[in-house]
C-alpha cells in the first residue's frame, strides 16, 4: 500500500467553480426556490436530465406542511417514502438550521467519490478544533492509518478530526474540500445549504434544511459502503505510531437505536444514519430505514432539545412507517 504526507494533494490537482449560495431567509421558502438557480443555468442543455432528477425526488412546497409539530423555531423534521417519493411528513423543512455533525454525511459522499479505501495516510500534523468537547479519536501527528479506518471512525464515533484529516486527503487542504462541498450541495439541488467545515462544528454560516440533508443523504446511501458503516453499532480502528507501534480503538456508535438504548418500531428494519449534536443546533439525526412491505424511507430530525426529545420525535416519524 502507498503511504503519503496528508499535507499533499492526491497525485492530482482538483479544480473547482463554486457556485455562490446565499444565506436562508428565515421565513419557509418554497422547494421550487431550492433548485432554481441550478435549473435556470442547465435546462436549455440537459433538459430530460434536469426532469429526470426532479422526477427522482420526492417534492413539497409550503403548503404541504404540516403545522403539528416539536414547539420550537429551531425544530424540523421530515419523512419520505423513497420507494413512492410520497411525504409522510414535514415540519419547518425549508427552514434554516445547523446541522452539528450530520454534515459528514456529505464529507462521507465526496471520500466515496474521490478516495482510495485502501490507500494509508501518515498525519504530518496535530488537528487542532476550537470547540471544548469536540469528539476526537487518538490520532496524533506521525501516525499512519487508512482512508478506511477514517472513514469509519468519521461516521461510527463522529470524530471530527477524521473529517479534517480526510478533508486534507481528499482536496490537499480543509478550504478546498468545503469548496468541493458546497459545489456538490449545488449539483443536488441543495441550494439553501451552506458549509464551512468538513465536521459540523458550529459556526453561524455553516447551516443546511432539513430538505437539503435529504437530498445529500439520497445520494450517499447508493453507496453500500456507507451504509454498511453506519448500520455498524461498534467498531476497532487500527493504526501505527512514528513509533512502530500498533494500536487499536475501539468505538461505539452515536445512534442509540444500534446500541438497543431507544427501541425500533416494530414492523421497522433500521439500516442507520448520522447523529449531530452541538449547544446551538442541539440534537439532530438522519436515517434510512424499511418497512415490511420493503420500502425505504428517509427521515430527518433537527434542533430537539435533548436527546430523548430526539428519540421520541424520531419513533413517532418511524412509527408512521408501520401505520400510513
Amino acid at each position: 500500500m502507498r503511504r503519503k504526507r496528508i499535507i499533499v494533494c492526491m497525485g492530482f490537482m482538483l479544480m473547482f467553480v463554486i457556485i455562490g449560495t446565499t444565506a436562508c431567509s428565515n421565513h419557509l421558502l418554497q422547494i421550487e426556490d431550492s433548485y432554481q438557480s441550478y435549473y435556470d443555468e442547465k435546462q436549455q442543455e440537459e433538459s430530460q436530465e434536469i426532469n429526470g432528477m426532479a422526477d427522482d425526488l420526492a417534492v413539497l412546497d409550503v403548503e404541504d406542511q404540516d403545522s403539528a409539530g416539536y414547539e420550537s423555531d429551531d425544530y424540523a423534521d421530515l419523512l419520505i417514502n423513497d420507494s413512492t417519493n410520497e411525504v409522510l411528513e414535514s415540519y419547518h423543512c425549508f427552514e434554516q438550521v445547523y446541522p452539528a455533525s450530520v454534515t459528514k454525511i456529505m464529507t462521507a459522499l465526496l471520500v466515496l467519490e474521490y478516495g482510495d479505501f485502501d490507500e494509508e495516510i501518515t498525519l504530518s500534523h496535530d488537528i487542532v478544533l476550537d470547540e471544548d468537547g469536540a469528539v476526537v479519536s487518538t490520532l496524533s501527528k506521525g501516525d499512519t492509518v487508512s482512508v478506511d479506518d477514517l472513514f469509519h471512525t468519521l461516521l461510527i464515533k463522529s470524530a471530527n478530526d477524521c473529517a479534517v484529516i480526510l478533508a486534507e486527503y481528499i482536496a490537499g487542504s480543509e478550504e478546498d474540500f468545503v469548496e468541493m462541498m458546497n459545489q456538490k450541495a449545488v449539483e443536488l439541488g441543495a441550494t439553501h445549504t451552506h458549509f464551512v467545515n468538513p465536521h459540523g462544528l458550529h459556526d453561524e454560516d455553516h447551516y443546511t434544511t432539513a430538505y437539503d440533508l435529504y437530498l445529500i443523504f439520497k445520494e450517499v446511501v447508493q453507496y453500500d459502503t456507507f451504509v454498511d458503516t453506519v448500520s455498524s453499532k461498534d467498531y476497532t480502528m487500527t493504526y501505527v505510531t512514528s513509533s512502530g507501534t500498533e494500536v487499536s480503538e475501539y468505538m461505539q456508535s452515536t445512534n442509540y437505536y444500534l446500541l438497543n438504548e431507544y427501541p425500533v418500531p416494530e414492523g421497522v428494519t433500521m439500516y442507520g444514519g448520522k447523529t449531530g449534536t452541538t449547544s446551538l443546533a442541539k440534537s439532530c439525526l438522519i436515517l434510512m430505514t424499511e418497512n415490511e412491505d420493503g420500502e425505504r424511507f428517509f427521515s430527518v430530525v433537527m434542533g430537539a432539545e435533548t436527546k430523548d426529545d430526539l428519540y421520541d420525535s424520531m419513533t413517532q416519524l418511524l412509527e408512521k412507517i408501520v401505520n400510513q
